[in-house]
């Protein structure tokens, strides 16, 4: 039987069993759940510039493939800056909204875009959707934060041209470590004293951690935790992009796969951090850090709460991934590697095209030396001990020209 493609206006127009089956368990954020509750709760909707317009494919009647897709109204929530790119058209008298946008709203976490059956070929799946995809009237169409295989696929299997974008992003791999300690073992003897010092110094100021999963993060746990979310937008005067309905709903149904980190002072919980984990058949499991808030200032306390239990986290519960969150070259050196995300883009505009594709050479050209500079500054031993890279100053703030609330600039530390 041969492929078709149905488009749908709303999760809830499919349940929940048929599109986990082609979407997977390792990635929560393509989870029928999350995007549905995203919907419901009006987070991501028409009104909110998000119109759902997903994709499913069917072989007779079984759901094969699905893929997430918006018709967006402004650029807002996706990570992947193209505000140049839309004052550039609008000037020239064209309209760049809405575009065609495959992504996960506002979860800049690289994972798979399109999700497949295993038993179904991945690339005959992308032939049937591409007619979908370009040609539709809209003047452009976004891949964000899509793995590198999946990358691949649809650049081989595209006729259409795509221009791809590169960013840096840090995550922590478990190389066989055992247990903290023996993840500290394998760093210099001065990164690895850093570690501790921060960590002792967070114990002295006198907090502890709570890390609630499943049916322990309760209502109360989720109202603290909001508010916190809230500050980090706050602080930056933005108004936050999630609602407590959203967290609530989504704890509801998706429970198992959340981590809540608690920071508790004098009996009080003063910062909170929410993070989700997946889990394939074959046992290897993904821990996100997606979102963080302090209603305190304390030396070193972001590091932990973020950082340190979920590595903890990682290590006692088996998982081998740990992505904390976009930006941040602060985690090099607590044990965080830089490793590329990447995007695809497509323009029905040829000589719009030209210029853009220019633009984004440089730019993974800039990507690709900021990278080298960053796997420079590991902090891992390399022969007899740690290579010594000058510790050259390097900036905490995004490379991007919006902030990026769900993970923001740490307080300054002092020492």
């Amino acid at each position: 039987m041969t492929l078709r493609v149905e488009n749908i206006g709303s999760l809830e127009a499919l349940d929940a069993a048929s599109w986990n089956a082609a979407a997977g368990e390792i990635y929560p954020f393509l989870r029928h759940e999350f995007l549905a509750t995203l919907e419901a709760t009006g987070c991501a909707s028409v009104e909110t510039g998000w119109q759902p317009d997903h994709l499913v494919v069917y072989r007779g009647d079984a759901v094969v493939a699905v893929l997430p897709r918006y018709a967006k109204f402004h650029s807002r929530g996706e990570y992947v800056f193209d505000w140049a790119w839309a004052d550039a058209w609008e000037r020239a008298g064209g309209d760049y909204y809405p575009k065609s946008l495959c992504a996960i709203p506002f979860t800049p976490a690289a994972g798979p875009r399109l999700g497949v059956r295993p038993d179904e070929s991945r690339r005959e799946v992308m032939a049937a959707l591409a007619p979908y995809l370009v040609g539709t009237g809209m003047v452009s169409w976004h891949l964000l934060f899509a793995e590198s295989d999946e990358v691949a696929d649809w650049r081989e299997t595209f006729e259409a041209p795509l221009m791809e974008r590169h960013a840096v992003q840090f995550a922590w791999r478990d190389d066989g470590f055992g247990d903290f300690e023996g993840f500290l073992g394998r760093m210099s003897s001065r990164k690895r004293k850093e570690i501790r010092r921060e960590r002792r110094k967070v114990e002295e100021q006198g907090f502890t951690f709570a890390r609630l999963t499943g049916e322990a993060i309760d209502d109360d746990a989720l109202a603290h935790f909001f508010r916190c979310y809230c500050m980090t937008y706050l602080e930056r005067g933005q108004r936050p992009y999630l609602t407590l309905e959203f967290f609530t709903r989504l704890r509801d149904r998706l429970a198992d796969s959340m981590l809540l980190v608690q920071a508790i002072h004098q009996g009080r919980l003063v910062a909170a951090a929410l993070c989700f984990e997946g889990r394939s058949d074959e046992g290897h499991g993904r821990l996100f850090g997606r979102y963080w808030g302090s209603e305190v200032e304390a030396d070193f306390l972001h590091f932990e709460t973020c950082y340190y239990q979920g590595i903890e986290h990682c290590l006692e519960t088996g998982l081998d991934y740990f992505d904390p969150g976009t930006q941040g070259e602060h985690k090099l050196t607590r044990g965080f590697s830089p490793t590329l995300s990447r995007s695809l883009h497509y323009l029905d505009h040829q000589g719009f095209r030209d210029a853009v594709a220019d633009f984004c050479a440089e730019e993974r050209a800039y990507v690709q030396t900021y990278l080298t500079q960053c796997e420079q500054r590991l902090p891992f031993k390399t022969g007899g001990d740690a290579k010594q890279v000058p510790n050259k100053p390097m900036s905490d703030e995004p490379m991007s020209d919006e902030p990026v609330p769900d993970e923001p600039a740490p307080r300054r530390p002092t020492s």
